[in-house]
């Protein structure tokens, strides 16, 4: 097992724990529940979402056998029947609003055992999970080929004129009532809403009329595989051309290891609506190249360009040096859909030379790491408010559009808010563009407290700003408030002294700070002041409006004091 665990680790997997059925069953539901279960040893192995050609045990010993350089990596052979031969789907033009793609392959004289054909079924139900993103965008659909003759038809019906025995049942239903049939099926009942609200419904069809399936719900039980079936005809029908073909290629290259002739795969023609015909599956091979210095100087190794296409060629890549030594020629199989960028193969080269085997150094750069300045000024704000007898307080950065607006007397398109395109609850809808709301709202909570409540707050507002190249912009504010039985305009007002103290800022109107008197929707009238440094408006105090105070729900006066401190950094 520990053996197990580090050449996981080495290949880049993680061995997530050794469990059994019984194991996990008495964990999940009482050791009463998990009695007659199995004991067999079971691995759970964590795989990157990116290698779907490890999502089986096929793909998976495969790679672990190609990486322990037991096995070479198998070509994999694409046999185009003769003249006429070949298996045929064709997508008629109805499909086109609903999955307007499809693509097919034969596997021939396959030979299944109980764990074989466990695997098989295991493997689309992962893909289905990750890559074909719940079956949204790619469907697969295998059936036995010797039940059915081609050429097969992939077309879009009416849910009326849809009828056939659905997988497992044992009569015939039509769409609609197979819809309500798997309306309470724990499993099929996420992939309904996919096709429901359509008029058509894709289905395919054989040559006599046989349903093979309706994806991407259900398949045909005439056609279901079992352990004795010798040819299985897969397609893969989908809203993604590029996934669909990923799909089919990881599928049969991981199972034609058990054809007659291993790694074989027999094409299929697929014709397009518009007549012109494609042979899948694809089973590209391309070539790449790359610099060797690219890879030593990425991963911070010195290995020569031979070692290095060793490296490649452990994890499933194939590479050989070629010019001189100065570049790798890397062929990319066709399960590796996963290496898009010269990076993907930098990162696998690392793997394959062990993480741990890179040597630590020192950067090449010098540097002392420093407090963001603006942070820092925070803190030391913080601390000294604490000292003048206000509490601190955090509250959301995200609140609902009345807490900035209506609340405050605005109207929500003079804040100049950031709104959430598709908010989960309407207490966040937007980005806060004051502090005060979230301190009244902590107020409101905490009604039950001995009064005066003395409260800041330092953090970040957003607004919108069409000249920044995200279109908004963040600004850190400093917020107070004083809840008592009478307002208490000059708490604040001495609080705004003892932060300009603080700043070193005189009260003076040219070099320093001053306040003038000023109407704002939240104050009292005749009670707002706006406060003025080193020229700019920073902010405003003042008496809030009793409006505002009740519409957050509260009873007592309060008086507030919110300004910008950026410009004392």
């Amino acid at each position: 097992d520990e053996e197990f665990n580090d050449l996981c680790f080495e290949f880049g997997l993680e061995l997530d724990e050794i469990t059994s059925e019984k194991d996990i069953i008495s964990k999940e539901k009482g050791e009463e529940k998990a009695k007659g279960a199995s004991d067999t040893v079971l691995y759970k192995i964590e795989v990157p979402a990116n290698r779907y050609d490890l999502l089986c045990l096929e793909g998976l010993v495969r790679g672990l056998q190609v990486f322990k350089e037991r096995i070479n990596l198998p070509r994999y052979e694409k046999i185009i029947p003769a003249q006429g031969e070949a298996q045929r789907l064709i997508i008629t033009e109805q499909t086109v609003h609903v999955r307007p793609h499809a693509v097919a392959a034969v596997l021939r004289n396959i030979t299944f055992t109980k764990e074989r054909y466990n695997s098989f079924i295991d493997l689309q139900e992962k893909l289905h999970q990750n890559i074909c993103r719940k079956r949204a965008l790619v469907a697969i659909g295998t059936h036995d080929l010797d039940t059915i003759s081609g050429p097969f038809t992939y077309t879009a019906k009416a849910p009326s004129e849809i009828k056939f025995k659905p997988l497992n049942q044992s009569q015939e239903y039509t769409a609609s009532q197979i819809m309500d049939l798997y309306r309470t099926d724990s499993h099929l009942r996420h992939y309904l809403p996919l096709i429901e609200n359509k008029p058509l419904y894709p289905l395919i069809y054989d040559s006599n009329g046989v349903v093979l399936s309706m994806p991407p719900i259900i398949n045909g039980d005439h056609t279901k595989i079992s352990v004795n079936t010798r040819n299985v005809f897969i397609e893969c029908t989908g809203t993604d051309i590029t996934k669909a073909k990923i799909v089919l290629d990881i599928i049969v290259t991981m199972f034609s290891e058990y054809c007659e002739k291993p790694f074989s795969v027999e094409a299929a023609e697929v014709v397009y609506p518009n007549g012109k015909t494609h042979i899948y599956p694809e089973l590209a091979y391309r070539k790449e190249k790359v610099k060797p210095e690219l890879i030593n100087k990425k991963i911070g190794i010195s290995e020569t360009p031979s070692s290095l296409a060793k490296l490649l060629t452990r994890m499933c890549l194939k590479s050989h040096v070629v010019g001189n030594g100065n570049s790798l020629e890397i062929e990319i199989p066709p399960t590796r859909a996963d290496v898009i960028h010269a990076c993907d193969i930098v990162e696998d080269a690392a793997i394959a030379y062990g993480y741990n085997n890179i040597q630590m150094t020192i950067p090449k750069t010098y540097t002392i790491a420093n407090q963001l300045p603006l942070n820092k000024l925070t803190e030391l704000l913080r601390l000294d408010l604490a000292a003048a007898g206000f509490t601190e307080a955090l509250s959301f950065a995200l609140c609902s559009q009345e807490d900035v607006a209506d609340k405050l007397g605005m109207d929500i398109s003079a804040t100049k808010a950031v709104r959430i395109a598709n908010p989960k609850t309407a207490e966040f809808q937007v980005a806060r563009t004051t502090l005060l709301p979230g301190l009244l709202k902590t107020i409101a909570a905490n009604r039950k407290m001995p009064l005066p409540l003395k409260l800041f707050e330092i953090s970040d507002v957003v607004v919108k700003d069409p000249n920044t190249d995200v279109g908004a912009r963040n600004y850190r504010h400093f917020c107070a408030v004083y809840y008592n039985k009478s307002p208490g305009f000059e708490i604040i007002h001495g609080l705004l002294d003892r932060v300009m103290q603080l700043l070193e800022v005189p009260p003076e109107e040219e070099k320093g700070y001053s306040i003038k008197a000023t109407e704002g929707s939240a104050f009292f009238p005749g009670r707002c002041a706006e406060i003025f440094a080193r020229g700019q408006s920073i902010g405003k105090l003042g008496v809030l409006h009793p409006d505002v105070i009740t519409k957050f729900e509260l009873t007592m006066p309060c008086s507030a004091l919110e300004i910008n401190i950026e410009p004392f950094v």
